[in-house]
């Protein structure tokens, strides 16, 4: 009788003891942990970016560069819920791009599951990389570009370039399919971004007065605000990129914060050696530079990993910015190609080398047996480089049919676009 009462009850005690969820049902602290996560990406777009960028642009466009920030988001955001998705994680087509499985998001329901969260939290989530992404070419071209223009070429850009791209890497593409690490984003965003930023500035022409005269920042102290923000949303970005509250977001988390503050101190003290003195600029812009580093990197290396990622990005961030700019002579309004495009490429080749197995099984890097990731590393800085600026220059091309001119008139851009085309402006001049 006993032996027949246990043979009832181990059944029972079986499933008591299991799992509370599986591998496809929903987790709710996953998916708590996403939509916190989501919010801090949001976070950086409108707010970060566009304090970091609006106070670093000369007083008289800086309500002009948060405005053109701003409004990216909310393109961005609409074209990825109507197409931009689809195109990114619909069915593969050749490696190259998405299908239309999900136009409006046809066919996804409120309780459909992306892994173990709701597939409408990850759309969301994926939708503010779209919004960053567009919103960081913003830096290349402040203080010239028709705010018409910025509009046409944003839909444009974040559906011709953005999201193929993105399916490349995350979505069944050529990239995932040769085996390409990028955790949260070195070539989808920043690589992505950077060279978008720089074919655009280079189109446009330098700003008048450019190499002549000095266009001091608005607010250093706004800048450094906006860093800040950055960084903070940055956990989101990167630890939220493993799509579950697990030991290697924890891990994200850890070697991303690691990694910005290696950059700020790197770039401080280059800059405190050869210019003499440490600025919060610089200590600001170091610690994006590390951030950007770390993106493709961060659910893949440790520690040390991070440290050096850090540190090299905040050491090439600095040459280029402060040294190599101005020899090669382009105007990048507000060095996004400087920061996000450089840094962007030596994270993504610095996780073919520093990628480690211990942290990630996923991930095996040069220094941990396996050269060949290093290699296909470097195609996908090539691929991802080499489409961004050649399908930017198509964007280009499409927007002045639609548009016209794509640069301000002189005068406009002497007096300011704040004034000139939004009729407002961010601080009142006391006479």
């Amino acid at each position: 009788m006993i032996l027949k009462s246990l043979r009832l009850l181990l059944p029972l005690l079986l499933f008591a003891a299991a799992p509370a969820y599986a591998s496809d049902e929903l987790n709710a602290g996953d998916t708590a942990w996403i939509i916190v996560a989501t919010a801090l990406v949001m976070m950086m777009t409108p707010a970060g970016l566009a304090l970091f960028y609006g106070g670093l642009a000369r007083y008289k466009n800086m309500l002009n560069t948060y405005a053109m920030t701003f409004a990216a988001y909310c393109l961005a955001s609409v074209v990825w819920v109507v197409w931009g998705y689809s195109l990114a994680f619909g069915t593969d087509k050749a490696g190259l791009v998405g299908g239309f499985d999900y136009l409006m998001l046809s066919g996804i329901g409120v309780d459909d599951l992306e892994g173990t969260i709701p597939h409408l939290v990850f759309i969301m989530f994926q939708m503010t990389f779209a919004c960053i992404t567009l919103a960081l070419v913003v830096g290349s071209v402040v203080d010239r570009l028709r705010f018409a223009a910025w509009i046409v070429f944003s839909v444009l850009w974040v559906s011709v370039v953005y999201a193929p791209v993105c399916h490349w890497a995350w979505g069944g593409g050529w990239m995932d399919g040769i085996g390409a690490l990028d955790f949260a984003g070195g070539t989808v965003v920043h690589i992505n971004a950077g060279v978008a930023g720089l074919v655009l500035a280079l189109v446009l022409g330098k700003r008048i007065g450019y190499g002549k005269e000095a266009m001091f920042p608005s607010s250093v102290a706004l800048t450094a605000l906006g860093a800040a923000l950055l960084w903070f949303g940055w956990f989101g970005f990167n630890a939220g990129s493993q799509l579950a509250a697990d030991g290697l977001a924890g891990s994200a988390f850890m070697v991303t914060n690691t990694s910005a503050a290696m950059g700020a101190l790197t770039w401080m003290f280059f800059e405190w050696g050869t210019e003499k003195k440490p600025t919060l600029l610089g200590l600001a812009s170091g610690a994006v530079a590390g951030l950007v580093g770390i993106t493709p990197a961060a659910g893949f290396v440790g520690l040390g990993g991070a440290l050096v990622i850090g540190a090299g990005a905040g050491l090439l961030g600095f040459l280029f910015v402060a040294k190599l700019k101005h020899k090669l002579g382009y105007d990048d309004s507000l060095d996004a190609f400087g920061v996000h495009g450089i840094c962007g490429i030596w994270g993504a080749l610095a996780t073919g080398i520093f990628a480690n197995p211990a942290v990630n099984p996923d991930g095996v890097g040069l220094l941990y047996g396996n050269p060949m990731q290093l290699w296909i590393q470097f195609v996908s800085v090539i691929g991802t480089a080499a489409y961004s600026a050649v399908a930017t220059l198509v964007v280009i091309g499409i927007t002045r049919l639609v548009v016209g001119e794509l640069r301000i008139d002189a005068e406009s851009e002497i007096a300011g676009l704040d004034g000139a085309f939004h009729g407002e402006r961010a601080f009142e001049i006391q006479a």
